[in-house]
């Protein structure tokens, strides 16, 4: 998705406020170039999410896995003394 930034408004404020032509055209397709560049669209924030969903799932089977193999070690070790 595009965003859309209005370099000949941006530039024409710049001008009325008193930088040149130049300068204002100059700063006008910095801001267009770096700064529209650099933002996160919702495309990519729905990417992101999905990723983390998907790391969080995996997270949760090994957690799960890891905390039923300690109970059932622990049961063993319960029942092996108990026989003693």
């Amino acid at each position: 998705m595009a965003y859309a930034f209005d370099t000949l408004g941006y530039a024409k404020r710049l001008r009325d406020a008193g930088i040149s032509q130049g300068q204002a055209e100059a700063h006008a397709e910095a801001a267009r170039e770096f700064v529209m560049g650099d933002l996160a669209t919702k495309a990519d924030l729905q990417a992101i999410r999905a990723d983390l969903q998907a790391a969080m799932d995996t997270l949760s089977l090994r957690l799960t896995l890891r905390l039923g193999v300690m109970l059932a070690a622990g049961l063993a070790t319960l029942a092996a003394i108990i026989k003693l």
